[in-house]
C-alpha cells in the first residue's frame, strides 16, 4: 500500500503535496528501502486506493491520522492510526484523504518486519496494525521525538538511530529460513519474471512447500510476490518524470503486452491505469 506518490526521488510533486525523500543508512537498507517525509494540504474529501507493493507501508503521522476505510483483507476492521504498518496484499485498500497531514512514510521490507518489529511479515498480511501494538510505548516516544525535530534531515537521522537500535536487539531475524530469503531475492533480481517451477527447483523444495513457507514469512505466495514486484516496477516507471506510454512500460517490466498490465491495474489497483495516474497527478 502506498501514498499517492510512489517514489519521491522520481516523481514531480503536485502543489498539494510537499515531499522530502532520503535513503536510510546503508546498514538499514535490507530492512527499509526509502524514507519519505510529506505534507498534505487540505483538499476536498476523496478516497485513495492503496495499491499492492512488495514493501510493507510504515506511516508515522506528526499531525493528523491515517483513516483506513477498508483494508485489503475485507475481514480486517477499518480504523484510524497515528502510526501504523500495513502488510503485503494483492487487493487495493481504501484510505480517506482530504484532511491536512504531516508525516513520514517508509518502504519496509519483509526482512524489516522481523528485524525491527519482531514479527514475520506474514502475520501482517492484508492488515493495518497500530505501531503501539508492535513496539509498545516506544512508538509514542518515537512520534513525539519526530514531531519535535526541527526539520526533515533531523527526522531522518532519528529514524536511522531508532532502527539501528531495534535491529541491534535482533528481534526475530534468526527465524528467517535461508531458502525463503534466497527465493525472494531471486524474484527481485528478475523483476518478478522468474517461473515459480524453476525457482522451486533452485531452492530444492516442491512448489507447494515453497509456497507455504514463503507465505508464512512474507504474507504472499511466490507467484503473488512476483506479480506485485512487476506491478510496482511498472507503477514507478509511469510515475517518473519521463513517463513512457503504457505499452512501453508493460514491455520494459516483463508484461506480455499492454492488456496484461491493464488487467493488473484492474485487479490489483481496482481502477484503470489512466484513472490511477490522474489521482496521483491531482493528489
Amino acid at each position: 500500500m502506498a501514498v499517492p506518490v510512489s517514489d519521491p526521488e522520481l516523481v514531480p510533486v503536485p502543489a498539494a503535496w510537499q515531499m522530502h525523500g532520503r535513503r536510510p543508512a546503508a546498514a538499514l537498507r535490507p530492512y527499509v528501502s526509502a524514507y519519505t517525509g510529506y505534507r498534505m494540504d487540505a483538499a476536498p474529501r476523496s478516497v485513495h486506493l492503496g495499491v499492492p507493493s512488495p514493501h510493507l507501508t510504515f506511516v508515522l503521522c506528526l499531525d493528523g491520522k491515517v483513516e483506513m476505510l477498508a483494508n485489503a483483507d475485507p475481514g480486517k476492521p477499518p480504523g484510524e492510526f497515528a502510526a501504523m504498518v500495513a502488510g503485503l496484499h494483492t487487493r487495493p485498500a481504501r484510505i480517506a484523504q482530504g484532511d491536512p497531514q504531516t508525516g513520514l512514510q517508509l518502504r519496509l521490507t519483509w526482512r524489516g518486519a522481523r528485524a525491527l518489529l519482531g514479527v514475520p511479515a506474514g502475520e501482517l498480511a492484508g492488515d493495518v496494525v497500530d505501531l503501539e501494538a508492535l513496539l509498545g510505548r516506544r512508538a509514542g516516544t518515537l512520534l513525539a521525538r519526530l514531531a519535535a525535530a526541527p526539520g526533515w534531515p533531523e527526522r531522518f537521522a532519528l529514524l536511522d538511530a531508532e532502527f539501528a537500535a531495534l535491529a541491534g536487539r535482533g528481534r526475530g531475524a534468526p527465524g528467517v529460513l535461508p531458502e525463503v530469503g534466497y527465493a525472494w531475492d531471486r524474484l527481485e533480481e528478475t523483476g518478478g519474471n522468474l517461473r515459480i517451477a524453476d525457482l522451486a527447483r533452485e531452492v530444492g523444495w516442491s512448489r507447494r512447500y515453497l509456497a507455504e513457507k514463503f507465505r508464512q514469512e512474507t504474507g504472499l505466495a511466490p507467484k503473488a510476490a512476483a506479480r506485485v514486484m512487476r506491478f510496482e516496477r511498472a507503477c514507478d516507471l509511469l510515475l517518473g518524470p519521463r513517463r513512457p506510454a503504457l505499452a512501453r512500460a508493460a514491455g520494459d517490466t516483463g508484461y506480455v503486452d499492454q492488456a496484461h498490465l491493464s488487467r493488473d491495474f484492474r485487479e490489483l489497483a481496482g481502477t484503470t491505469a489512466t484513472a490511477w495516474l490522474a489521482e496521483r497527478r491531482h493528489a
